[in-house]
């Protein structure tokens, strides 16, 4: 048993949305990715295994679309469209990412498709919404990333006219993505006490602008505007600067030297014992301790000085390690493959986990990033992403009572793609 057992959802996403059906399929779902004939845009995105760029071959397609299915048509064409239309009766969710007006201009609105369904729930993610007058703007992950105020706050401050930057990782469309995640969810439990369906709007505009952090906050309550802050989280004031380089060229992120008063004895004692403590043992440090000091002075800055002095003579899984014993939260700045071989997600809570690929040869498999959360009550597990077209064929016979005939014709007139 998974916790979405039973559910049934049809994805038409592209980019923007496709996480949003990956999440829900790895949960134990079943999704149908509705493609198009020649597969998904994303098949065609690097990098690709072995280098070879084809579209069952996309290294970014496998990581955003593992435990789906495929059917692969025309959706603008009479026969096409028959098909979402007797798929939906059945479904439990419908998952869409188009151009807001696009389904209801080819007869898949939400009111047509739920007129024979009405428990059924359509979840639409877009750039700006389905109203107001941004809603036929083009929008993309940077646009959002920028738009929506998260780059503003990415930078350096240490750099004189430095521009902003983008976070990395696809940001905007995961933000919006989870946001829909969450909304699609809520209303499968509402369903659940109402039998009733709906329609979900999602902005990709407004989930990454309610993710700014402290920036609304800050002007509307403070009146004060956030800056960039390099390596620390943006803030309306100079906060302790945070980026130490170690012995290995990696750098640590050393922050909260003043947390409390034993942590930083703790602290102090270990730089001692190496001779690299200087005069952070005297009183004035312990009464900033004490009070637990976060304001950036002279003698804040002293300390950060003699404790970067201190890291510069250790890598950065000396400082990590030690500095955790001595209950300061500092982490080393890893690159995301860095991550394989460290035990605890490794091996100890099995982050990442080997997916097959049979259709490389028996017993094939690749090493995916696994589950984000660990379900105590129902299992997790995930498949690969599927070839294109790989289950149109199943899914016309076995849902839809389609006799080879009629899958025949289909194919002859172009309107689906058989594996």
């Amino acid at each position: 048993m998974t916790a979405l057992s039973g559910l049934t959802v049809i994805e038409m996403c592209g980019e923007r949305g496709q996480l949003i059906g990956k999440l829900m399929g790895d949960m134990g779902a079943r999704v149908i990715k509705i493609e198009p004939i020649n597969g998904s845009q994303e098949r065609n995105f690097g990098p690709f295994k072995d280098d070879n760029p084809t579209p069952n071959q996309s290294l970014y397609f496998w990581a955003n679309n593992t435990s789906k299915e495929s059917l692969s048509l025309d959706i603008e064409s009479e026969a096409g469209n028959k098909i979402i239309n007797s798929l939906a009766m059945k479904a439990d969710v419908v998952l869409e990412d188009f151009a807001p007006g696009y389904l209801n201009s080819i007869d898949l609105s939400y009111e047509k498709l739920s007129s024979k369904n009405s428990s059924l729930i359509m979840t639409s993610l877009t750039g700006f919404g389905q109203d107001g007058p941004y809603r036929d703007y083009v929008s993309s992950d940077i646009v959002s990333l920028a738009l929506g105020g998260i780059m503003h706050s990415c930078g350096y401050d240490d750099i004189p006219n430095s521009p902003p930057i983008r976070p990395s990782g696809d940001h905007g469309n995961y933000i919006s993505s989870h946001y829909a995640l969450v909304g699609t969810l809520s209303a499968l439990f509402h369903r659940d006490f109402t039998g009733e369906g709906q329609y979900i709007d999602v902005s990709a505009h407004e989930a990454c602008s309610s993710t700014t952090e402290a920036a609304l906050p800050s002007y509307l309550y403070l009146n004060k505007f956030v800056f960039r802050q390099t390596g620390r989280h943006a803030a309306a004031d100079t906060t302790p600067k945070t980026l130490c380089e170690t012995s290995d060229g990696k750098y640590v992120i050393v922050f909260q030297l003043f947390s409390n008063l034993n942590s930083w004895l703790s602290l102090v004692k270990w730089m001692a014992e190496e001779g690299m403590a200087e005069d952070l043992e005297h009183e004035r440090f312990k009464e900033m301790a004490r009070n637990r000091s976060r304001e950036v002075t002279e003698d804040s800055k002293h300390a950060f000085k003699v404790v970067k002095q201190f890291v510069a003579a250790h890598t950065a899984e000396e400082i990590y390690r030690g500095a955790q014993e001595r209950r300061f939260p500092w982490g080393p700045v890893r690159s995301p493959e860095e991550n394989l071989t460290d035990p605890h997600f490794s091996q100890d809570r099995n982050m990442f986990i080997d997916i097959e690929h049979p259709e490389f040869g028996e017993g094939v498999s690749y090493k995916y990033v696994g589950r984000p959360y660990r379900f105590k009550g129902t299992e997790w597990s995930a498949s690969r992403a599927p070839l294109i077209g790989e289950h149109t064929e199943s899914i016309l016979k076995k849902d839809l009572n389609y006799q080879d005939f009629e899958i025949s014709k289909l194919i002859e007139n172009k309107t689906i793609t058989v594996l």
